[in-house]
């Protein structure tokens, strides 16, 4: 019962004016979320960082991971009370600058792929941390207002989460364009749109039955017809080979542990 009054009261609770600093698609859409969802919020480029960052308690800064502590570095002097990233893999360190000045630090990362600036995130995770419990809460409410679940992660458990977040989302799109690549070369036009409907299937499954969803000849134990796949590869894109051996050595590992425990 106290989580859920928890959880209302952080759904209720009115955020301070916040500013997002970087007008790029992450800023770009991180601000139309939050006008969507009725948050007091300015967005700015980087050049106009400080004037913005003035009239704002909470700062979210909206860049690459490179240039985060010289955005925070710019806009500290201004006094907000909470500054934050939407970096993925970085820590608190980067908001030291913002730290020094006695702000709450924050990180705010949704756990979406981020193609254009009217992405929806609505519905999607958003891994969250604070320096304090006052800056954990904001950030927590903050997503939740913009329709999110979010989870908390400590600093020493972000490369790994990034680097999950990568092998299911960027590392998808690589292998997808490698499969339609090799569509393409054995002359069978519009491969995207004739896998795609395979690929959301297959993620489907996945996501409601984990590694249950497995099919295909390696799932089957059907060693021909991987070599098969192996020898048409080899003479229409070899670069894909070592791609191929490995996904299917993990594929391999996947079946026979799934087999093993329905044994």
């Amino acid at each position: 019962m106290r989580e859920l009054e928890r959880e209302k009261d952080l759904n209720d609770r009115d955020l301070p004016v916040l500013a997002l600093i970087g007008a790029g698609r992450v800023g770009s859409g991180r601000a139309r979320a939050c006008s969507t969802a009725g948050i007091n919020s300015r967005l700015a480029g980087r050049k106009d960082a400080s004037a913005v960052a003035a009239g704002a308690e909470m700062v979210l800064l909206c860049v690459p991971d490179r240039a985060i502590e010289e955005a925070c570095a710019t806009i500290a002097g201004a006094g907000p009370r909470f500054v934050g990233h939407t970096s993925g893999v970085s820590g608190s360190e980067p908001l030291a600058a913002a730290a020094a000045t006695g702000a709450a630090t924050f990180g705010f990362h949704p756990l979406q792929t981020v193609a254009d600036g009217t992405t929806q995130l609505a519905g999607s995770a958003c891994a969250v941390s604070g320096s304090t419990p006052e800056a954990l809460d904001l950030a927590e409410s903050l997503a939740r207002r913009l329709g999110m679940r979010p989870f908390e992660i400590r600093d020493e458990q972000r490369a790994a989460y990034h680097a999950a977040a990568a092998i299911a989302s960027n590392f998808l799109v690589a292998l997808e364009e490698s499969a339609a690549q090799l569509l393409e070369r054995s002359d069978v036009p519009d491969a995207r749109d004739l896998l795609a409907p395979l690929v959301l299937r297959s993620a489907a499954n996945w996501a409601e039955r984990g590694p249950d969803a497995l099919t295909g000849p390696i799932a089957r134990g059907d060693e021909a017809t991987v070599s098969r796949h192996l020898d048409a590869i080899a003479d229409r894109a070899p670069e894909l080979l070592e791609l191929y051996e490995a996904l299917a050595a993990r594929t391999r590992e996947l079946a026979s542990e799934r087999d093993g425990a329905l044994a």
